[in-house]
């Protein structure tokens, strides 16, 4: 049909239409969670990367130790990358469970400051800008972990629409 009215016309230029979408980042924390209920709600948001920022990928939790969990998820179509710079420090870490969470943050702050964690942030928004990734660890709330912290800094130098993700829990 353009060449039909090209010569009514004249030449015609296309339109370039730019939006401001922001790139999707997600977190979230598998407290109380199951490996099924984690999965569900990654599903659900359409994450496609899993990011895991736990300084020791291990868990008691059945399912969420990095093996089983990175199994799962490439299972259900989701990559799993872990990057254990964007672990929290073992000082951190004792006083979250001794439930200093600002002290905690102070720590991870700092810990940020270091040049292999910036390196391990720039893989972070580089995948996060590829397709929605989502952050990974323990803590069910997003502002009672480290993961916040790493969020925020990704919303900051990449403009990411940052979204906590709760899974369902049993009692839910």
């Amino acid at each position: 049909m353009l060449n039909f009215f090209s010569h009514l016309l004249g030449p015609v230029k296309p339109i370039i239409v730019k939006t401001m979408h922001k790139p999707a980042l997600f977190t979230i924390g598998y407290e109380k969670a199951t490996p099924d209920t984690l999965v569900a709600a990654l599903k659900k948001a359409g994450v496609k990367t899993l990011i895991d920022v736990r300084a020791v990928p291990a868990s008691r939790r059945p399912g969420f130790s990095k093996n089983k969990l990175a199994a799962r998820l490439e299972a259900d179509g989701i990559a799993y990358v872990h990057l254990r710079d964007l672990g929290t420090p073992k000082a951190g870490r004792d006083a979250a469970r001794a439930g200093q969470v600002e002290k905690m943050h102070g720590i991870f702050e700092k810990h940020m400051e270091k040049p292999e964690a910036l390196l391990a942030l720039g893989q972070a928004i580089d995948i996060a800008k590829v397709s929605p990734a989502c952050l990974l660890c323990l803590e069910r709330s997003h502002d009672d972990c480290h993961r916040g912290i790493l969020a925020a800094m990704m919303q900051k130098r990449a403009k990411f629409a940052v979204t906590p993700l709760v899974p369902r829990t049993t009692t839910d």
